[in-house]
């Protein structure tokens, strides 16, 4: 169990460094770093996501405590006053770029979906992280309401995001997703909040399937009825045309589904342009949306996106970037190391030994006990929740 070099090093080298500095200079702004780099600061923000620690000086405070441990990644700790200068000054899109290589990166590892098509599956969604109007005044959203919204399409090959952005609070969800280039064949679902027919119509005129839930007050004539096996839950499933003024700008083959779900009794319709997979299917296709509620659950529960430790537009899009971009590296190294343990698990066991000097692969093969015999008790104790 014993590693000459502590588990965040061993994290850290998911992203080349060669790399890392290429994207560091080409986002560069300003004079010259004299001291501290554009690592330290990505080496900060990332140890206040995987050290769950309570605010800037809890975390700066405990990597100087810890500061022997940390010439193995190259880092040097870095001073409140120049932290925050750079969190203010150096902008987030850097950390926008990483993410998305890092991403790239990830989906060839991943599991497929588990439907048996072969087209890509996407879940788009939005939600939105409130902020105190009073501490961030960029962020008004409501009247006495401060937030950011953060716009998410996941891949349902490993349920990670392979599209993202972050926008003031009253960005609308449609006005990002238009944003949004699929792959020709992908097949997108959505809820309610995305329907804008003239954007289903761009989606369609470009080979890309959607698939959401109808709107109850919706005007549309029955073109075609199709059989349906009732025994599955599917209650109807038809051809339809659109008999509004807004309906008629979407012009290609629109297909309603009624879905009876057994265990509620509740009733569904859903609206696709995609006609060749059974009814059923359709209904299965947004019920697996569900994952990307549960994305953003997981985010605010175990990553740092609620509180911030920079009060400035650019020092919070920054933070939110760097939860995401922890979040793929823990679907990195789970995927590229074979490992069984869900992300939490291996959050909850970064979190506590992030600057030990333990093999980061070997914590997640043995039992427990081997684990627990090399924690220091101190820290073996906050583990178990003692």
């Amino acid at each position: 169990m014993k590693n000459s070099t502590t588990i965040a090093s061993q994290i850290l080298k998911i992203i080349p460094r060669n790399e890392f500095n290429k994207l560091a200079v080409k986002h560069h702004v300003g004079h010259k770093f004299r001291k501290f780099t554009r690592f330290d600061q990505f080496v900060t923000l990332l140890s206040y996501q995987m050290m769950a620690r309570n605010g800037i000086r809890d975390i700066l405070s405990n990597l100087k405590a810890q500061s022997k441990k940390l010439y193995h990644i190259g880092f040097q700790l870095i001073s409140r006053s120049s932290f925050s200068r750079i969190n203010n000054e150096q902008s987030y899109q850097f950390y926008e770029e990483l993410f998305y290589k890092l991403s790239a990166r990830c989906q060839p590892l991943s599991n497929k979906h588990k439907f048996k098509f072969k087209n890509h599956l996407y879940s788009m969604d939005a939600s939105t992280i409130d902020l105190c109007l009073s501490v961030f005044p960029w962020a008004k959203f409501r009247k006495n309401k401060g937030a950011v919204k953060l716009h998410t399409v996941i891949n349902h090959d490993g349920y990670i995001p392979e599209f993202q952005t972050i926008t003031d609070g009253k960005v609308h969800e449609v006005n990002e997703a238009r944003k949004v280039k699929l792959p020709k064949g992908s097949i997108l679902a959505m809820d309610r909040g995305y329907i804008d027919y003239q954007w289903f119509n761009e989606l369609n005129n470009m080979k890309v399937f959607f698939v959401t839930r109808s709107k109850i007050n919706m005007k549309y004539k029955v073109i075609k009825r199709n059989k349906v096996n009732k025994k599955s839950g599917v209650t109807s499933d038809q051809i339809i045309k659109l008999t509004t003024q807004k309906g008629a700008l979407y012009q290609g083959v629109l297909r309603r589904v009624g879905f009876k779900d057994k265990e509620t009794g509740k009733q569904y319709y859903f609206l696709t342009n995609q006609t060749s997979l059974c009814a059923k299917t359709i209904a299965d296709i947004y019920k697996d949306r569900w994952q990307i509620e549960l994305f953003f659950k997981w985010i605010k529960q175990h990553l740092k996106v609620k509180k911030f430790i920079g009060e400035s537009k650019n020092a919070v899009f920054s933070q939110i970037w760097v939860a995401m971009i922890a979040y793929l590296m823990i679907s990195y190294f789970k995927w590229s190391n074979k490992i069984k343990s869900s992300e939490w698990e291996i959050l909850q066991l970064l979190q506590v030994l992030w600057l030990n000097k333990l093999d980061a692969v070997a914590l997640f093969k043995p039992d427990m006990e081997e684990i627990t015999s090399e924690i220091p008790q101190l820290e073996f104790e906050e583990f178990m929740g003692h």
